[in-house]
């Protein structure tokens, strides 16, 4: 029978752990004649018990894994450390607060079979979702579409089942500075969309906050274009044409009326408004440098406290 990897970051969901694995438990049992499953827990450095229960899950079924990484690195750096230890010939990829429904994976394996490499499950109902944030999401993916050469998917997130081809392929791209949904299109291979209700979260808190939100953003937008920097590079073009144009001007009016031009409040608006557009491209220059610094360093992405009750080596 084929392995199917099931890999779930996860941080601090401790209260929802038992009821995922239930519910996956139940789903891969009306397949069980056809596929094996591992399901692979990778704790993002939680504060509370999710490391025991993780354990205790173990103990009693030896399908589940952990991955135990040394400190919170994040959930990007984490659904890495799942693409690294992933063993299946095919591999779903969910969040463990169970928005993402378990019951549809058997449809995704139907996809699979038929020679689809990269399943993806994009979003039709955002239950528990303020209107403020979907929005300002749709705004951004439309935003990001546009700026980007690589077609990003909106409302396409990080729940999907990718081939073995796929993650071998996302197992050579270690950028440090990373946005899956960004490398999932990028790394291309055959896909096809299904659709689905996010349901609200099951228990506990949401990790993604408004700055969370904005930094995963930001990351999409310098990972996948350097539009920002020739926007950049464009305004100060503009300026520069608007500031010698008015120039020109104050020069004619000078030998036109024989007096200089008085406009002490117009000199400070124009001097503001340049020193404005200065400290955002310099801003934006720094955002790029800022990657560039931490890529060169040549970090691993994350290191490992324990995998499956063995403390791992530093390799």
């Amino acid at each position: 029978m084929k392995l199917i990897t099931i890999s779930v970051p996860a941080y601090n969901e401790s209260e929802v752990l038992p009821h995922l694995y239930d519910r996956i438990k139940e789903v891969m049992a009306t397949v069980s004649d056809r596929y094996d499953y591992e399901l692979l827990f990778i704790n993002d450095g939680s504060s509370d018990n999710s490391v025991q229960i993780m354990k205790e899950l173990r103990a009693k079924d030896s399908r589940v894994s952990y991955v135990d990484l040394a400190r919170n690195y994040g959930k990007e750096v984490a659904m890495a450390a799942g693409f690294d230890y992933a063993k299946g010939d095919a591999m779903v990829t969910m969040d463990a607060d169970l928005q993402h429904p378990p019951e549809l994976i058997p449809e995704m394996l139907v996809l699979w079979e038929q020679g689809y490499e990269d399943v993806y499950a994009k979003r039709k109902i955002r239950e528990g979702e303020t209107w403020l944030k979907k929005y300002t999401s749709k705004k951004y993916y439309q935003l990001l579409q546009k700026m980007s050469k690589t077609p990003v998917l909106p409302d396409a997130g990080d729940f999907r089942l990718l081939d073995r081809r796929c993650i071998d392929a996302l197992k050579k791209l270690r950028e440090t500075q990373r946005y899956s949904k960004g490398l999932y299109s990028w790394m291309g291979f055959k896909k096809v969309e299904i659709e689905f209700d996010a349901a609200p979260r099951l228990a506990g808190e949401t990790k993604w906050n408004y700055g969370s939100l904005f930094n995963l953003a930001l990351e999409g937008m310098t990972s996948f274009t350097t539009t920002p920097l020739k926007i950049s590079s464009i305004l100060g073009f503009i300026v520069s044409i608007a500031a010698f144009i008015y120039m020109i001007y104050i020069f004619i009016a000078t030998l036109v009326t024989g007096n200089a031009v008085e406009g002490f409040p117009t000199l400070m608006i124009v001097i503001l408004f340049l020193g404005g557009i200065q400290l955002i491209s310099i801003g934006i220059i720094g955002e790029y440098l800022g990657r560039i610094f931490n890529e060169v360093k040549g970090r691993p992405l994350y290191f490992v406290e324990e995998y499956n009750d063995e403390r791992e080596p530093i390799k």
